[in-house]
C-alpha cells in the first residue's frame, strides 16, 4: 500500500505577480525549484498564509535568480501581490520507504532568495 507523504516544501515565499489571463499554474524561480527538489509540471498545493486559501496547480519554471513567484490563471484571484504562501509537494511511496524518507524543506528570505 502506498501513502502520500511530504516531499518538498517552500516555506513562506512572497507572491510577486498574479496573472489572471494566463493558462494556469504557478511560476517559480528556478533556483527555488532546484533547492526544493521541484520540477516543471509537478503538482503542488498552495497555502495562502494571508487568507487561508488552499489550491492545487502545477509548476512552471521561472527565471533563475529572479525571486519570481507568480500565481497564474483563475487561481490568481486567490492571492494578492505581497501575500505569503507555502508551496507543498507530496509523493506516493510504500510505508516502509516513507518511514525513512526525509523531505526537502527550504526557507527563503523576504525577497524569495535562498538563505
Amino acid at each position: 500500500m502506498q501513502i502520500q507523504v511530504l516531499k518538498s516544501k517552500i516555506h513562506r515565499v512572497k507572491i510577486t505577480q498574479a496573472e489572471l489571463h494566463y493558462v494556469g499554474s504557478i511560476t517559480i524561480d528556478e533556483d527555488l525549484m532546484d533547492a526544493a527538489n521541484l520540477i516543471a509540471n509537478e503538482k503542488v498545493q498552495i497555502v495562502n498564509v494571508n487568507n487561508g486559501e488552499r489550491l492545487e496547480t502545477y509548476v512552471i519554471t521561472g527565471e533563475r535568480g529572479s525571486g519570481q513567484v507568480c500565481l497564474n490563471g483563475p487561481a490568481a484571484r486567490k492571492v494578492q501581490v505581497g501575500d505569503i504562501i507555502i508551496i507543498i509537494s507530496y509523493a506516493g511511496m510504500e510505508i516502509e520507504e516513507a518511514k525513512k524518507f526525509k523531505p526537502v524543506l527550504i526557507f527563503p528570505d523576504e525577497q524569495n532568495k535562498l538563505i
